[in-house]
């Protein structure tokens, strides 16, 4: 691909051998060829990779001036760009890179920019700040890259992309990478590049076939419950749940909260600090789901994602996309499920159409079902225990002082009503909708095992890369089936901290949705 030796060895490095579709065919061409370039793939595709990689080559650290801007649509997206070309250039002459965004303050972003930046990653908004304080010069700019240029304009940053490329020289090379083509893009192309060269990798709006895509059949007042069953049913679940709006987000976090879940929220309303807080959280494996927009979680790189959960589903085909593709990636499989309602079918059946993949019909998991995976798990991880701490004599005597007289049995029954205690299961309520509006479907099987089977693909590329207390589920024998999402044997045990524990006053055990009390190494895309 003719990358320098020293981009090669921090790709190496980083564990990246094989170059993505858009990353083969747009590096070659950016590196030879003095081009406007379009870039259309999907999320999850690479992209960044895809510019970033010929950037760092093109860069001239000697020269003092600003050379590079890249525009993003959130400060996750654009700190996720920063921290990559940090990495991938690792072992070449320093050149220097800064991300400025809104939500942070301005007073240093400015004085950051007294220094040589080669290269400025931003928002439009407070780049249009920066202009006007005199802080940002782009008179000798080299290359203007817009990504994720589409949602750039879903999110009204139409006036300030012209006015920010009202301060660039005609004499630039624009590299444009979106997901989609709209007609507002298209007015930009036209506007502003010259006979730009294409590259359209999934253009038809392609979904990672490593994703399984489910739906139930939920009222909206059971969605929570439902929500709650799936991850009572797999602790070692890892999710990201897409909310239609910012209060949506905030709701559903706090509810999760207040039955001790590992949850929060990430929208528009935060500050910088709770944001980068949630994310730090999230990646760390503190939290076990993230509750979030659309528009917010643009830019979240989190590689081990095991679903991905539409609480409502979006109004355009490509936001679905966006969603499931957080899971899936770099290699991986994942899980896309939506919740509908029962007049919600021909949604399910257009995106079947649009997208040329399959739904399958899924149960939510009953008390009965929840209550059998997570005591099996239980059993075989307490069997698998290993410890090599001795116990002292001293205890064990006093230990058989109290159990002495107690049977086998009736220790063992001791024991299972603790964990069963643990567990705090509320409702055994069928969420599911009535029979007549749903039909027949895929299931869960108690043991966690896919009924039709698992998949066994790979990829390679260069990419970015419960209930209150006190109420019992046993009351009921409905043991209907129902697909359980889970993956690994062993139980984590019973969920941890109490929601003081997770007020903002625990330092990085606070949570950004409790607004009213303050607030493994693998292959990577990238």
């Amino acid at each position: 691909m003719g990358l320098s030796d020293n981009i090669l060895k921090s790709l190496e490095e980083l564990g990246f051998n094989t170059p993505s579709e858009i990353q083969a065919q747009a590096i070659p061409r950016l590196l030879t060829e003095e081009i406007d370039f379009i870039g259309l793939a999907q999320t999850g595709t690479g992209k960044t990779a895809a510019f970033g990689i010929p950037l760092l080559e093109l860069i001239d650290a000697r020269q003092s001036h600003t050379q590079a801007l890249v525009l993003a649509p959130t400060r996750e997206l654009g700190q996720q760009i920063a921290e990559q070309l940090e990495k991938y250039s690792k072992y070449i002459e320093k050149i220097n890179v800064l991300a400025v965004y809104g939500g942070a303050a301005i007073t240093n972003q400015i004085r950051a920019l007294k220094n040589p930046q080669h290269i400025i990653i931003a928002t439009p908004g407070r780049l249009i700040d920066l202009i006007k304080r005199k802080a940002v010069k782009l008179d000798k700019l080299a290359y203007l890259v817009l990504d994720e240029a589409d949602e750039m304009l879903n999110m009204g940053f139409k006036d300030e992309l012209d006015e920010i490329l009202s301060f660039t020289p005609e004499s630039k090379k624009t590299w444009l990478f979106s997901a989609t083509m709209p007609a507002e893009i298209k007015k930009i192309v036209k506007k502003y590049m010259e006979n730009p060269f294409e590259v359209r990798v999934n253009a038809k709006n392609e979904v990672n076939e490593n994703i399984e895509h489910h739906y139930v059949m939920v009222r909206q007042s059971d969605k929570e419950e439902a929500l709650i069953r799936f991850l009572d049913i797999n602790p070692e679940m890892r999710g990201l749940v897409f909310c239609r709006t910012r209060q949506d987000t905030q709701l559903l976090a706090e509810a999760l909260l207040k039955k001790n879940y590992k949850a929060d929220a990430l929208h528009g309303d935060l500050s910088q600090q709770q944001r980068d807080r949630v994310m730090k959280r999230f990646k760390t494996h503190d939290l076990q789901v993230l509750i979030a927009t659309d528009v917010a979680a643009r830019g979240i790189d989190v590689n081990d994602l095991t679903h991905v959960f539409h609480y409502s589903l979006p109004d355009e085909t490509a936001y679905y996309t966006h969603r499931s593709g957080r899971t899936a990636r770099a290699g991986k499989e994942g899980i896309s499920v939506a919740f509908i309602s029962g007049r919600e079918g021909h949604k399910i059946r257009q995106l079947e159409n649009q997208l040329s993949i399959k739904f399958k019909q899924v149960t939510i998991p009953d008390s009965q079902s929840i209550m059998d995976v997570r005591i099996e798990n239980w059993m075989q991880g307490l069997y698998d225990f290993k410890s090599m701490v001795k116990v002292d004599v001293a205890i064990l005597e006093r230990v058989n002082m109290v159990f002495g007289n107690v049977t086998k049995e009736e220790l063992l029954r001791k024991l299972i009503l603790l964990e069963l205690d643990k567990l705090d299961m509320g409702s055994n309520k069928d969420l599911n909708q009535a029979a007549e509006e749903r039909g027949g479907g895929g299931g869960y099987d108690r043991r966690g095992g896919r009924k039709d089977g698992g998949r066994d693909s790979s990829r390679g590329g260069y990419g970015r890369d419960r209930n209150e207390g006190g109420r019992n589920r046993f009351g009921g024998n409905n043991r209907g089936e129902a697909k359980v999402y889970h993956q690994d044997r062993g139980d984590r045990g019973p969920r941890s901290g109490s929601r003081n524990e997770r007020s903002r006053d625990g330092g990085n055990n606070t949570s950004s949705a409790d607004r009213s009390n303050a607030s493994r190494p693998k292959r990577r895309r990238f």
